[in-house]
């Protein structure tokens, strides 16, 4: 089975062009070290604002508090990767204090969400750091092969 990728815009803030997007990740599934690369199979993308991925956020994990990503484990016998939401009004608002312009952020919350179906995990120290590492993978995949942003932010 090949990469599918299934995206949704919620938010109300972004513009973009879904093929371009969908590049993006498929430029991660060829690029990235063996290490980060996640199986085949649908990959969903949700992109929310704040208020409405800190819904989910309480809903399904009992924190009701706005967040950057929220990574969903999908059905791989079903052939689902997994779902990632991420929050565009989160990029907008954290981007300038990591150095980062918003679509940067924005696609850094996509790279994340894609490493953790990858089985990246990020809770403890270590492992954390070996989710930096792929991420700063991910973000010179996106320098070298999107020369314009991917995301557009409307406000």
């Amino acid at each position: 089975m090949t990469r599918e990728i299934d995206i949704s815009d919620f938010s109300g803030m972004v513009s973009f062009d879904p093929r371009r997007l969908k590049k993006f990740v498929r430029e991660l599934d060829a690029n990235l070290p063996k290490k980060f690369r996640a199986e085949n199979g649908v990959y969903s993308i949700a992109i929310f604002n704040d208020k409405d991925l800190a819904k989910i956020h309480g809903d399904f994990l009992n924190k009701p508090t706005e967040t950057d990503v929220i990574t969903f484990e999908g059905d791989r016998e079903d052939g689902e990767l997994g779902e990632v939401c991420v929050s565009a009004e989160r990029a907008l608002k954290c981007a300038a204090s990591y150095g980062h312009s918003p679509d940067r952020e924005l696609c850094l919350y996509v790279a994340h969400g894609y490493l953790h179906l990858a089985g990246i995990d990020d809770v403890a120290e270590e492992d954390a750091l070996v989710m930096r590492e792929g991420e700063a993978e991910a973000l010179k995949i996106l320098d070298k092969k999107f020369r314009k942003p991917i995301f557009t932010f409307n406000v």
